[in-house]
């Protein structure tokens, strides 16, 4: 069985829940603590193992592939100032992985996205992982569905439970419990309302795909929102290999608007080794002074 040696990271939307913060300036590239939300991803997939990753971006996304090139003059500015642990923080990130970029020329969904690293992924199962999810855990996310893959040869899906009104955000599960965090699909369902959801199962934005993906994809027409909903591709990929679900161990963080970009950096930051303490002494600070926050 062939093992996941690539990654394919979607990172061409516009990000327009976070205009007029995202005009100019990519989504994934929003800072979290220290570091952009796509970094934060790519450490991920290079953690569980993987070093061959193709981020997929338009045209106003540039700032990405440079903020993973090298910059000789911000290099040779922390080296004469004999700041070396800045020196070496930009050096990591140029040699984080063999890093690939496709532009996706036009916003046709998740679906046609993932389809522009067809050539790249050829005939070998990968991982798709959004731009703008951000995991804490053990174990990485990523990695716990290849495990599942290497033991099963089926794709598989991270899911997790969401609550009621929230599922209309979020591709659906119908699904059957077979083992300790694993389940069957039956169906899959993009966005549902809350009174029509199978269930509170839903996809979380990591995959482990076989290539018979790409052949679903063009069989896919533009469904919602007149994209090319990954989300139907997968329905057909189903039929055809069947597919499992996985639901995660760990905390996800989806950066897809602004309040899930806030409350990550709320909830990363107290969990900073040098920032957390600092802002729980804010926070104790603020309380005792009886300001409103």
């Amino acid at each position: 069985m062939l093992v996941v040696m690539k990654a394919v990271i979607p990172a061409a939307g516009w990000g327009v829940r976070f205009l007029p913060l995202t005009k100019e300036q990519p989504k994934e590239m929003l800072p979290v603590i220290d570091k952009p939300v796509i970094q934060y991803v790519v450490e991920e997939a290079v953690k569980a193992g993987i070093q061959d990753i193709i981020i997929i971006t338009g045209r106003h996304k540039r700032t990405i592939e440079d903020h993973f090139d090298r910059s000789f003059e911000l290099e040779a500015l922390l080296q004469n100032g004999n700041r070396q642990e800045y020196l070496q923080k930009i050096k990591d990130i140029c040699n984080l992985a063999n890093l690939h970029f496709i532009r996706q020329k036009e916003q046709k969904g998740l679906g046609d996205a993932v389809y522009h690293a067809r050539y790249h992924v050829g005939d070998e199962p990968f991982a798709v992982m959004l731009g703008d999810t951000i995991h804490v855990s053990d174990v990485p996310v990523v990695k716990q569905l290849m495990d599942v893959h290497a033991a099963t040869g089926k794709s598989v899906i991270a899911a997790e439970r969401v609550p009621g009104p929230k599922v209309k955000d979020y591709g659906v599960l119908d699904a059957r419990k077979i083992g300790d965090r694993l389940y069957d699909i039956d169906d899959l369902v993009e966005k549902p309302k809350p009174e029509d959801a199978p269930s509170d199962l839903c996809i979380a934005g990591t995959y482990v795909l076989t290539p018979g993906i790409f052949e679903c994809i063009e069989r896919t027409a533009p469904g919602y929102n007149g994209e090319v909903q990954l989300t139907d591709a997968l329905r057909l990929l189903k039929e055809k290999e069947g597919m499992l679900a996985w639901e995660f161990e760990g905390r996800r963080y989806d950066i897809g608007d602004i309040p899930g970009w806030l409350n990550a950096q709320f909830e990363l930051g107290l969990r900073h080794p040098i920032y957390g303490p600092k802002m729980r002494e804010h926070i104790r600070t603020l309380y005792q002074n009886e300001k409103p926050i």
